[in-house]
């Protein structure tokens, strides 16, 4: 008999057994403590890929691990199964996207269940089922009723190659989340769901998630971007119309050099109905990135400054303002704001420098190419002169509201979620519009409102305008001619309330309030960190949004949250002695949003990569079919030398400088005593002075504060100059400042 262990046979059977004996299957019990653990459930897409293999391995060794120890273990699967995918393919096929959808769910359950995962396949979901996404437009019509959903003309991020909207949390670096175009500004009627609502709460609540990872917290932080500062009216010269702006820094009014508008602005507005230029400009604005390229127009208005008289500063209209933060009005002080002083030198305005680092002595200190974004004590601002930052604001509040020009003020960044998509294969809007102008929540006993099934789909059909018998109704209270809402949801309005569903996937209802009562929250949730400020934020407004409702009590919806990392290794050489390079990458930007890239889009260089301006966190490489044991004996110790020499296994930032011609950086670092430096929660590695450890929660100015550090002294001790290989993204600390 032979001893090989053969996985065909032996997983069968016991899958078969388990399948027979309902192993996996759960049923709530009181008297047991329960355990939720749940991955993101996959796109329907046609085949499980790795990622899915070790994202359910992850938590099927959870589940496992939790009912050995005595759980009721809660381990569901289901399908996130509406998106822009199965409507292209429906469109090449000539075929209903539904059908595509239920093919492929049957193809990639198999190979699940050919993994025999501890799944309680009973409570299965497809989010494209009518049964389920009756629910959701229960749900829209509660949030209509309540005022946490409504309709408006909104300039929108137009994706012009899968046309139709994004949320500002899927587009990535001005290009859309998933075709890679570059996304267009458009004015359309849309739904919002109120997420602003729960600004401040949806932040305060960060701090009770201490199961989650602190890199996801920040994520979601700066996303919802709390400001404190202050509304500061400006008087227009010509008229007497005021222009409002907020900022957070009033500390520097005294280094004001222009007003910026928003292109939405009620004044742009207004003077583009008699300026063509203006209108030209806008118009223009609608397709440039902002963040690559900042323009202004000169109104030929001014304002006057509120503190200094005679002084006159202009108008412009700048396509880097936005209309929902703050008033759509900014007054730019290009001395202490790096894309004000950019703006400032494209159209020759003043700079005043009016803080200096608190530190700084009694030199005349001038800023000049890179602005002083920190606080320190206030310059060249009259009655404000020789006040530390934050003392000035709070002088120059109370100043503004004793003169009735301002107020202090609290502001988030975090804008309404647009929830309107302009694509066939989502879930319908339950809206209608009656011929007396009437905007109607289709009642209730017409729910589910179906999608319909069109023949031989095509580009055509890809909307549901141009569906005019499904589009055409009536008004069940009236009898009058309707319309019916022809945008769906957005899809992460689907998968916002999925784990819910799972409690009890068979009732007539969403759900049961004494189920949630016993499953929720998720005890771990497991997923890609690519959806921080997606659906993870989503969920969380989501959860507080119907516990608001009556739902249940519930107010955070995943307890612990783990957010996988990549399956790393060395890079190596072919046959030929040449660098292998990956078939495929995947890339992530500043907010955390992976996207899947082929390798024709860089031009990979020595240490470093042409491309498209993101970050590499996993690669897909093709291996030679024959990789001998004499490679994998010296890849083994080539990986065991890299242990032994560097701090592998703890957080750091790479390898940190590049090595100078004939010498080592980390020698040079370790001959200057830096070995073990420490500034905040950076600190110099005692194995390899050439990484920076983040050894208790350090901030990136921790880190660059240590770089700077390190450069200076090894110049001082050495005469050599450090160039770090690692990239400052953003805004560096000002080591341009210049004294006179």
């Amino acid at each position: 008999m032979s001893s090989r262990y053969n996985h065909k046979v032996i997983e069968k059977k016991w899958q078969k057994i388990w399948s027979e004996r309902n192993i996996f299957s759960t049923e709530k019990n009181i008297n047991k403590k329960k355990y939720y653990v749940l991955e993101m459930f996959p796109y329907p897409s046609g085949k499980i890929h790795m990622g899915h293999v070790r994202n359910y391995t992850l938590g099927d060794v959870v589940a496992r691990y939790k009912k050995m120890k005595g759980f009721n273990v809660l381990h569901p699967m289901g399908w996130d199964a509406f998106g822009l995918p199965a409507e292209n393919a429906a469109i090449t096929e000539k075929k209903h996207p539904e059908e595509w959808t239920y093919k492929n769910i049957k193809t990639m359950k198999n190979q699940l269940l050919q993994m025999g995962l501890s799944l309680d396949w009973e409570r299965e979901i497809a989010t494209c089922h009518p049964e389920y996404y009756k629910h959701e437009q229960k749900f829209f019509i509660d949030l209509f009723n309540a005022g946490l959903a409504y309709k408006k003309e909104a300039e929108v991020n137009w994706d012009p190659v899968d046309k139709t909207v994004l949320a500002n949390e899927q587009v990535i670096d001005g290009k859309g989340w998933r075709s890679g175009a570059v996304v267009e500004k458009k004015k359309l009627s849309q739904w919002f769901l109120k997420i602003s609502k729960y600004s401040d709460e949806l932040l305060n609540d960060l701090d009770k998630l201490d199961k989650w990872p602190n890199k996801v917290k920040i994520m979601q932080s700066n996303w919802i971007g709390k400001s404190v500062g202050a509304e500061i009216d400006f008087q227009l010269e010509q008229g007497s119309k005021k222009i409002t702006v907020f900022t957070t820094r009033p500390d520097t009014i005294f280094g004001a050099s222009f007003i910026a508008l928003s292109t939405e602005h009620d004044l742009t507005n207004d003077l583009a109905k008699s300026n063509s230029s203006i209108k030209d400009f806008i118009e223009e604005c609608r397709i440039l990135n902002p963040d690559k390229t900042k323009k202004g127009f000169n109104t030929g208005l001014s304002v006057n400054h509120p503190f200094i008289k005679e002084k006159r500063i202009p108008v412009f209209i700048a396509n880097f303002v936005l209309m929902e933060y703050g008033l759509g009005a900014i007054f730019g002080c290009p001395a202490h704001d790096q894309r004000d002083l950019d703006f400032a030198n494209e159209y020759n305005l003043e700079v005043i420098t009016v803080v200096k680092p608190s530190n700084y002595g009694l030199k005349k200190f001038q800023v000049r190419n890179t602005a002083f974004t920190e606080n320190g004590e206030v310059i060249n601002s009259d009655f404000l002169n020789g006040l530390k930052s934050e003392a000035a604001k709070e002088k120059i509040i109370n100043l503004l509201e004793e003169k009735k020009i301002g107020q202090k003020k609290i502001n988030y960044k975090l804008r309404d979620w647009g929830i309107s998509r302009q694509r066939f294969w989502g879930c319908p809007i339950p809206i209608i519009y009656r011929e007396d102008g009437e905007i109607l929540a289709v009642d209730e006993v017409d729910l589910p409102v179906k999608l319909p099934h069109v023949q031989n789909f095509t580009e055509s059909s890809s909307t549901l305008n141009n569906i005019a018998d499904w589009k055409e109704t009536t008004c069940r209270q009236t009898g009058l001619k309707a319309y019916r809402e022809t945008d769906t949801f957005d899809t992460f309005f689907e998968s916002s309330w999925y784990y819910f569903r799972y409690c009890n996937a068979r009732l007539n209802k969403p759900f049961n309030k004494k189920d949630i009562d016993y499953w929720l929250p998720v005890d771990q949730y497991i997923g890609g960190i690519e959806h921080a400020i997606l659906h993870l934020l989503y969920s969380r407004f989501f959860t507080k949004a119907l516990r608001d409702l009556g739902y249940f009590d519930l107010g955070e919806p995943f307890k612990g949250l783990f957010t996988q990392g990549m399956v790393c290794h060395e890079t190596y050489k072919d046959n030929n002695n040449n660098w292998r390079s990956p078939e495929e990458v995947e890339t992530i930007d500043s907010l955390g949003n992976i996207k899947v890239q082929k390798k024709t889009e860089f031009t990979p260089c020595y240490r470093d990569v042409r491309g498209p301006a993101r970050w590499f966190v996993g690669a897909k490489l093709r291996t030679e079919e024959n990789f001998s044991g004499d490679s994998f004996e010296k890849l083994q110790a080539l990986l065991q030398k890299r242990r032994a020499t560097q701090p592998i296994g703890k957080l750091s930032c790479g390898s940190v400088f590049t090595n100078p011609s004939g010498d080592f950086a980390g020698r040079l670092i370790e001959t200057s005593g830096l070995k073990g430096c420490r500034i905040g929660g950076a600190v110099v590695s005692e194995k390899h002075a050439n990484f920076i450890l983040n050894e208790n929660n350090a901030s990136a100015t921790d880190i660059e504060r240590l770089i700077l550090h390190i450069q200076d002294i090894v110049k001082c001790k050495t005469g050599v100059i450090l160039e770090t290989e690692v990239k400052i993204v953003g805004n560096s600390m000002s080591r341009a400042l210049e004294t006179i």
